[in-house]
């Protein structure tokens, strides 16, 4: 598919929301109560030229350079800039110009809105990041919402967002995933395109891709099967299935291949805003405030190692090995859908 065919899509034939023929690129109702705080903070323009399939809000923000890859009109940016605050920055890069026009028109407006103007927006492609104004090494988080699988090259944009992270930052990104490869008929028809289906990867292309282009052991956050609840694009699509998830990749030396047992625990404190009691770093490691939580050595690095790490306390080091956590599971997001998360507390794997 074209990068023309999807420029055209989302800055001509889709004029808002309301003009999307499936639910795969929006997100449920359902979000915490400050994320619903800092979209009431937001422009009603901005939000209806908004098509995401997940919330890309993730936990210790303040003070954070983030980029949103493939921001169209700007809604996560602008909710992003209330939570890194005065501080920090938000950069938004597309490809759609009359996208980023609806963005820059209410820049101004937010500004005076938040009490300060904490975010820029770039024209360009997600696929060549090396062309943006933004050095290497300079940003501490990297957002996309439902946007990768309109990519026409996958690897290129996580070995971009590889290449601007600092270590110890991370990429959270919501997109849509398919449970096997997209036939290449169904690839090239442009509406299933757009509406963020014949773009997706297989899941186990995309953990392969991740790995190959430096983000070891990529972490599933949360994901939702996908009904597209339109009959006609459901029946070309048949028998393939879809999913909306959320994963969060860590840009981080040493990671292992598997849950590897070193004895190691943390503490969280619960001095994260906004999860006083519980932090949730995956669909499996939901750590309670105050309780010795065992973790792997890559966990412990994703929490030690990265802006999380004031927000715990840490027990053990690497210097006695275990081996595997029993019951280190599969990978498959859909393998999970019957299975549901780990009860709070329990062990790491």
């Amino acid at each position: 598919m074209k990068h023309e065919a999807v420029q055209d899509y989302y800055g001509k034939v889709l004029q808002g929301s309301d003009d999307l023929q499936t639910n795969a690129c929006c997100t449920p109702g359902d979000m915490p109560g400050h994320v619903k705080a800092a979209l009431s903070n937001i422009h009603d323009e901005v939000l209806t030229r908004y098509y995401g399939c997940g919330l890309v809000m993730p936990e210790a923000l303040e003070g954070a350079v983030v980029l949103d890859l493939g921001c169209g009109a700007g809604r996560d940016v602008y909710a992003l800039a209330q939570m890194v605050g005065a501080k920090g920055r938000v950069i938004g890069v597309d490809m759609t110009p009359e996208q980023l026009a609806v963005a820059e028109a209410h820049r101004a407006w937010h500004a005076e809105r938040f009490g300060f103007d904490n975010v820029a927006f770039h024209e360009g492609f997600i696929e060549s990041l090396e062309e943006l104004p933004i050095a290497p090494g300079s940003v501490d988080v990297i957002v996309s919402n439902c946007v990768i699988n309109l990519a026409t090259d996958k690897a290129a944009v996580l070995r971009g967002a590889h290449r601007l992270l600092k270590v110890g930052g991370e990429m959270y990104f919501s997109d849509v995933y398919a449970d096997r490869r997209i036939p290449a008929a169904l690839a090239a028809d442009e509406v299933l395109y757009g509406e963020c289906l014949s773009g997706a990867l297989y899941w186990n292309d995309f953990l392969t891709i991740a790995r190959q282009t430096g983000f070891d052991d990529p972490r599933l956050v949360e994901h939702r099967p996908l009904t597209i609840e339109n009959a006609e694009l459901e029946a070309r699509v048949a028998p393939i299935r879809f999913t909306s998830a959320t994963y969060r990749l860590f840009k981080l030396a040493g990671l292992e291949s598997a849950c590897e047992d070193y004895g190691q625990a943390v503490i969280y404190k619960g001095t994260i805003a906004h999860a006083p009691h519980a932090f949730a770093l995956d669909d499996h490691h939901v750590i309670e405030a105050g309780k010795v939580f065992p973790v792997c050595g890559n966990t412990w690095k994703m929490l030690h190692d990265t802006r999380l790490r004031p927000h715990f306390d840490f027990v053990g080091n690497f210097d006695t090995h275990y081996g595997i956590f029993a019951g280190c599971g599969g990978e498959s997001p859909f393998e999970r859908d019957t299975a549901g998360p780990a009860a709070a507390g329990g062990s790491c794997c």
